[in-house]
């Protein structure tokens, strides 16, 4: 009773934290901390162009991976997705594992989380860099500090959208709604006229309205204007730093 008393009492703290100080910080002026990666399922022979925008490329050159729940869901638990499927990698994977946050699995298990995660409508989001991912989180709208920068708080650059965006063949398109209902995480997709109309505008290029349409009338395109993603964690971080207005201040604790 003690334990669901004070995990009850975190979270509603975690909630608060996310509303006054979090989801902003999490936020871009305009470079956010975090980056969309469309489902790999989601992504034709075509548009394979970019590894570090592929999430099996990340567990495949990964040294150490480690598993921890979500600690958004744990939290706040407004949905009943599952929670164990946050991939961690590297010294930091080490270091949570050392002390007990996390486990270290194979990349074989890693792979089976990332299939988890699409077929439980999870959204994709690691760091907003090019060299190397640290963390897969996967996410959903209703409970995480990421995509509720966006849906919730408003935020405009919360998070990095992916360099694609989906784009419905009308001709395929039964009306079914699934992608609706059930996988668009931005509610950017509505039914006109018994077709799927996709608003680009709110599009993340996620990929999970593709891999759950029944009749694969969904496809990824690429943007006509590509997000800007910093080179380096490093460079990310630089360049963050100077958007807020912090990076002197960093500096001097350095």
């Amino acid at each position: 009773m003690v334990e669901h008393s004070c995990t009850k009492r975190l979270g509603q703290l975690w909630e608060e934290y996310h509303h006054d100080a979090l989801g902003v910080s999490f936020s871009g002026q305009p470079t956010p901390l975090m980056r969309v990666v469309a489902v790999e399922k989601s992504i034709t022979a075509k548009n394979r162009v970019h590894p570090y925008e592929e999430v099996k490329y990340f567990i495949n050159n990964a040294n150490y991976i480690a598993l921890t729940k979500c600690a958004c869901r744990v939290s706040v638990a407004n949905c009943d997705k599952p929670k164990e499927v946050c991939l961690i990698f590297g010294e930091i994977a080490e270091f949570l594992v050392e002390r007990g946050f996390a486990r270290q699995i194979s990349k074989e298990e890693g792979m089976k989380v990332l299939d988890q995660a699409e077929e439980a409508g999870l959204v994709h989001t690691s760091n907003n860099s090019a060299d190397r991912a640290n963390l897969i989180c996967n996410c959903c709208p209703c409970c995480c500090t990421v995509l509720r920068g966006r849906t919730q708080l408003k935020q405009p650059h919360a998070f990095e959208p992916s360099r694609f965006e989906a784009h419905v063949n009308r001709e395929e398109c039964t009306g079914c709604a699934i992608c609706v209902d059930e996988r668009c995480p931005m509610k950017a997709i509505e039914i006109k006229d018994d077709i799927a109309v996709v608003n680009v505008a709110e599009c993340i290029g996620c990929g999970l309205c593709v891999t759950g349409c029944p009749t694969g009338a969904i496809e990824l395109v690429e943007r006509k204007q590509l997000p800007s993603i910093p080179t380096t964690i490093k460079e990310m971080a630089t360049i963050v730093l100077q958007e807020k207005g912090r990076l002197d201040a960093f500096l001097k604790v350095m």
